[in-house]
């Protein structure tokens, strides 16, 4: 529902929905989109960028963004968004689509903010004009680590918005060994439309999943002197024994790899195909909601530093009553584990985290709901986020 609330200004919000339109990234910008309006902003959704889009038909990068653009359009509109979205392929041969590129100007003219989701667009001299230019990175550790290392184009990325939000809330903390490099990072976390997760499915014999990438090529980076992985099958491995050791059916949706499944298969683990999964908005929700809980592990880039991270994907889990067991990041310091929410760092603490669940269920479900209500509310995360960025 539109909010009837005076209008507060214009902001723009910028990511990678067009750019991957997978179910769990939508998701991640809707949230903000539906927050800033139940706020009182006109909020607008743009792309405008020289990067070439992912095709999950081609499983390859591509100029041509049509079908991207069309899928993921078509759940904008639903949503009340018609008219106030843009995909602009600023590289040869890119089109413009939504708003006309004279309007989409004229927005940049026009608009209070620009809310830089993930820190994807690069910044260029229409953006410049906007006002105020808010950094929002999901991903901590490659700009920490950039930054310290006198990359110049992440400076002068760092230097173009004026205040820089992190995912990483760790991130300064004592027991960070990330460097600031200067900058002033402030914490944030995903925010979540609550309504859109509420549900009161059965899930009694349900596993508990998650949703995920097995492995990452290309995102490995040197930092003093160590190697630190992007790739997730380094974490999974350590915990391959766990449907043996809880006695509970654990599944991945994961994309179709024959030697992941294999090694899965091997140990007791379910799988599924997560581009199927994820090629529908309302089959990712179903089947989150439809989960017994999530368990799952992060990166080492997040863990070893202690960067403090927590995914948006887990943050649905949670509005959708979803107990979750998840590899310790340092986020324990922010967010109260438990009841409804385990963070482990080793084999022991996660089996005993399943089965604590297991042993009071109704009780952990409740309690990963009030989680999500009180600290991953769009409404009380992206309002703590503009407050401390001077809107």
């Amino acid at each position: 529902m539109v909010s009837e609330r005076p209008d507060r200004g214009k902001i723009i919000v910028s990511g990678i929905a067009f750019w991957f339109p997978l179910a769990g990234v939508t998701y991640q910008f809707l949230h903000y989109m539906l927050g800033l309006r139940r706020l009182g902003f006109d909020v607008y959704y743009v792309e405008d960028s020289g990067r070439w889009i992912y095709d999950p038909r081609l499983n390859d990068i591509s100029p041509d963004a049509g079908g991207n653009v069309a899928a993921v359009a078509e759940i904008f509109d639903a949503f009340g968004f018609r008219g106030r979205w843009a995909f602009r392929g600023n590289y040869p041969g890119g089109r413009c689509y939504g708003m006309e590129e004279a309007e989409l100007l004229r927005l940049y003219r026009e608009a209070d903010a620009l809310l830089n989701v993930t820190a994807s667009q690069e910044l260029r001299d229409e953006h410049l004009t906007i006002p105020r230019r808010i950094y929002v990175e999901s991903d901590p550790f490659p700009a920490q680590v950039k930054a310290s290392q006198g990359d110049e184009e992440t400076l002068k990325m760092l230097a173009a918005h004026d205040s820089l939000f992190t995912f990483g809330e760790n991130i300064g903390g004592d027991d960070c060994t990330l460097p600031t490099a200067g900058f002033e990072w402030l914490p944030t976390r995903q925010p979540v439309a609550l309504d859109l997760w509420a549900n009161d499915i059965d899930t009694h014999d349900a596993p508990f999943t998650t949703i995920t990438t097995w492995h990452n090529k290309g995102k490995d980076l040197e930092f003093d002197g160590e190697s630190y992985y992007w790739t997730k099958d380094r974490e999974f491995v350590k915990y391959l024994a766990m449907p043996v050791r809880t006695g509970r059916p654990l599944e991945l949706a994961l994309g179709r790899d024959p030697d992941a499944e294999a090694l899965l298969d091997a140990n007791g683990w379910q799988h599924r195909d997560v581009i199927a999964l994820s090629s529908d908005l309302d089959a990712y929700r179903g089947y989150i909601q439809h989960s017994r809980g999530e368990f799952t592990v992060a990166r080492d880039q997040y863990t070893r530093p202690r960067t403090g991270w927590f995914s948006d994907r887990t943050a649905c889990y949670l509005a959708a009553g979803r107990p979750v067991v998840t590899q310790e990041t340092g986020f324990s310091k922010f967010l109260p584990t438990g009841e409804g929410l385990f963070g482990f760092s080793d084999f022991e603490e996660a089996a005993a985290a399943v089965a604590t669940i297991d042993a009071d269920y109704a009780r952990h479900a409740d309690a990963a709901r009030q989680i999500a209500s009180e600290y991953f509310s769009a409404e009380k995360v992206i309002g703590s986020l503009l407050d401390r960025a001077g809107l």
